[in-house]
């Protein structure tokens, strides 16, 4: 998963990526090589032993996180924020006097990177610092940046030095094509706080960007909210599975992996119950989204989020989705069929397939065809053994190295943080990535990637390096074994390094589409495609071996494990599809032909197949409806255009050195300063078609990677 900045504008991008690699033009030659430290060690050696911590640096100076020395104490951020804003008062001043041309979009870049520095920084520690006064004074930060950032997109006279720059086509014409993209983008966040419009209805449009930035908080505080319930109601039987509170019986999730059926349907059926300030809160976001789009000049809220994305426009999406529908139907009838089997044979009183049974019969069904049992894979994945994995197919894919790197006292905020060098063959050092692994208390559930810096060409000629961090969840070592992973969470580390090497080789000259600040359905491809090579047993015969006897794992073990993926694979993806489809249409044309909860009926009976059960309201606890708002379907695009990738360049030799530089040079290496089909185009030598994305979708559910397993002999 990617984590994206909430500011619009001048803050970190929720989806625009950066430019021309550092192979090409004038940004090579201001590139300078870094050099190699002395100081670092092999990345694998580092996670199977326990972290040294500060004893090593006890009469040390502290350095501050993540090296930023104002934050050796939660003070700091103030210091830092109030730094930035002086930087941009100077910066707004240089950009409203400087003559319309390129060095408008550096400052433009330049006070967008001066406030991303303290605001990306601040939304990972507000979330993850085990200090809460940490935690605070970086929220604090975010609020302060957050008011600034809005403020600058309605600074008129800001807006008219860009619009001066772009209205002046022989300057425009001058342009090259990724300071053009970049312009541009800062152009379109200027437009969707109203700038353009006259003075009434700029207001209108800011005013309802406050409401819809309210309105998404309090929506996502109720997606997790529990439901509670009277305990008489509840089968006396079942009523230990959840949580009590006096008379009550609290539910908190849909407890989907309960063998017991009951638990289930009792769980969706009061989890899922509406909650009528909840409702009020969804109906009115959808309908102030739609209409600050209107006021704006787009046609529907979708209309203004597919701006710049591979689909382009609402229509492709649903396009996309109604085909793949079409292709998964017979096939996902296939698996409620197999589930049906499955639920009357443990259950022969009532075999009918409702919503609550997929998740837990196809893990049964996957249990009884493929012993995947999670306990006899874990010895042969210690963190140690994967990391050293990554670091093989990166050096041989790349030329790229990960080294461990001892962190100052104060440069990390708990000591079983590891920092990580990255370094390239020939270019030297490119980045930082922090490891934050292990499972602590108050630690946010989820892996994702954080931008902390973003990297950028700097006027001096030297290139600002990028600095990530990478969350995951994993158990702590014990005194018998080092950390040992599922493969779940061997897929999952590899994903989150997809997201990180974007970040490391998206060097563009602007920090604005660094990385992966680039459109939605684009972002996540770098992170699905590393899940193939995850699942390459002439990729994971390079580092999984038992932590005990050194034995590799067997390669019958391997395809086990790859075809048991595809067990009900078919049902998930026509779920997916289903949860997209809703989103396209709760964003589409306003005012809402039905009710939401009828508008979630009609499309999940036709593009899901299993009834909608009465007195539900699952598009409450959609969360993504926050984040991904007529973007939900871009999870499947970016699977369709890795599964393409892989495929055309990938599945003859993972190893392939030729075609890792072509991925580089194509698709990393310019973030979001390209658009992405062009990339897509780029690295696939052939512009896809909408069937081209479908086709390759179906075909993953079909292929025998038995095949190809069997072919690296």
């Amino acid at each position: 998963m990617l984590c994206v900045g909430r500011l619009r504008g001048f803050g970190a991008r929720a989806g625009a990526l950066p430019s021309q690699w550092a192979g090409q033009g004038s940004l090579q030659a201001g590139i300078r090589a870094r050099r190699v430290s002395t100081s670092w060690s092999p990345v694998g050696a580092a996670f199977n032993v326990k972290p040294q911590g500060s004893r090593l640096d006890l009469f040390g100076e502290r350095r501050g996180l993540f090296g930023v020395p104002e934050l050796s104490a939660p003070e700091g951020f103030h210091t830092a924020q109030e730094e930035a804003l002086r930087k941009t008062e100077l910066l707004v001043d240089r950009a409203c006097s400087t003559p319309p041309g390129p060095q408008t979009v550096l400052i433009f870049d330049e006070l967008s990177d001066s406030l991303c520095r303290v605001a990306d920084l601040a939304d990972f520690v507000k979330i993850a610092h085990p200090e809460p006064a940490f935690r605070e004074a970086a929220e604090e930060a975010c609020r302060s940046i957050g008011t600034v950032v809005e403020k600058l997109n309605t600074n008129v006279d800001l807006y008219q030095s860009l619009q001066k720059l772009l209205a002046d086509k022989k300057l425009v014409d001058s342009l090259d094509p990724e300071t053009r993209r970049v312009a541009e983008l800062f152009m379109f966040d200027f437009e969707i706080s109203g700038i353009h419009l006259d003075k009434e209805k700029r207001k209108r449009a800011v005013d309802l960007n406050v409401k819809i930035l309210d309105l998404s908080s309090t929506f996502l505080m109720g997606t997790n909210f529990p439901n509670k319930i009277e305990k008489h109601l509840l089968p006396e039987h079942i009523r230990h599975n959840f949580t009590s509170a006096g008379d009550h019986i609290i539910i908190d999730g849909l407890h989907a992996e309960a063998p017991d059926d009951l638990v289930r349907e009792a769980a969706y059926k009061i989890f899922l119950y509406p909650n009528a300030g909840q409702l009020k809160c969804l109906e009115e976001l959808l309908s102030s989204r739609d209409l600050l789009a209107k006021l704006v000049g787009y046609a529907t809220f979708s209309h203004r989020a597919l701006q710049g994305t591979i689909a382009k426009n609402p229509e492709t999406v649903m396009q996309f989705l109604e085909k793949l529908s079409d292709k998964l139907s017979e096939r996902t009838l296939k698996d409620f069929a197999m589930i049906r089997e499955m639920k009357m044979k443990l259950n022969p009183q009532n075999s009918e397939v409702m919503p609550w049974d997929p998740p837990y019969y196809s893990g049964v069904i996957r249990a009884e065809r493929y012993n995947i049992e999670p306990s006899l894979y874990c010895p042969f994945f210690s963190l140690g053994a994967c990391m050293e994995g990554l670091n093989i197919l990166l050096n041989r894919l790349l030329g790229i190295s990960l080294y461990a790197e001892q962190p100052a006292k104060g440069e990390v905020w708990s000591e079983d943080v590891r920092k990580l060098a990255v370094v390239h063959e020939s270019e030297g050092l490119l980045g930082y990535i922090y490891c934050d692994f292990f499972q602590r208390a108050d630690k946010p559930h989820q892996d994702c990637h954080f931008t902390i810096r973003g990297g950028r060409l700097k006027e001096d000629g030297d290139y600002q390096l990028p600095v990530v961090v990478l969350m995951l969840n994993l158990p702590r070592s014990s005194r018998s074994s080092p950390t040992l992973l599922t493969p779940g969470m061997m897929e999952n580390l590899f994903h989150e390094m997809g997201h990180a090497m974007h970040s490391m080789l998206g060097r563009t000259r602007y920090q604005h589409v660094t990385g992966t600040r680039c459109p939605t359905d684009f972002a996540e491809v770098p992170s699905i495609l590393m899940e193939y090579f995850a699942n390459d047993y002439r990729v994971v015969n390079q580092f999984a071996r038992h932590y005990q006897t050194g034995q590799p794992l067997p390669k019958t073990m391997v395809s086990r494990l790859c075809e048991s993926k595809k067990v009900c694979a078919a049902a998930d993806m026509q779920l997916q599809v289903f949860y997209a489809t809703l989103d396209q249409i709760y964003h589409g044309k306003h005012p809402l032909r039905n009710s939401t909860t009828d508008i979630l009926k009609e499309t999940q009976e036709k593009f899901y197949g299993l009834p909608y059960v009465p007195n539900t309201a699952w598009q409450l606890r959609f969360s993504h409806l926050v984040g991904y708002g007529a973007k939900y379907y871009s999870y499947l695009m970016s699977r369709a255009v890795a599964s393409m990738v892989w495929k055309e360049c990938f599945l003859q030799d993972p190893f392939n050195r030729a075609a890792g530089e072509r991925y580089r040079r194509e698709m990393l290496a310019h973030g979001g300063g390209r658009e992405p089909m062009l990339m897509v185009e780029g690295m696939l030598q052939k512009c896809p078609s909408v069937d081209d994305f479908v086709s390759a979708l179906v075909s993953d559910l079909d292929l025998d990677f038995e095949t190809f397993l069997m072919d690296s002999e």
